[in-house]
């Protein structure tokens, strides 16, 4: 998925996805560990989803931490 697209989703479209391809990528390891061979190509594009959506996420949480920090020393002074 682009990078793009996942900055414009909503934190809760974020986590949705998510669990999503988490879900997703752990059916994938279940069936290779059963001998199947099929969708094992996809696992790296999955992986990498997971890491957009993890990195999006803790991007948002840290820009509102920093708000939240600037708007404190603001007022004190």
């Amino acid at each position: 998925m682009e990078i793009d697209k996942i900055r414009n989703m909503s934190d809760d479209e974020l986590k949705s996805e998510e669990a999503k391809a988490a879900e997703q990528l752990f059916r994938i390891r279940f069936a290779k560990s059963l001998g199947k061979q099929e969708g094992i190509g996809k696992i790296k594009s999955l992986k990498l989803d997971i890491a957009k959506f993890k990195t999006i996420s803790k991007e948002r949480s840290l820009a509102a931490v920093g708000t939240k920090t600037t708007a404190a020393k603001a007022g004190k002074e």
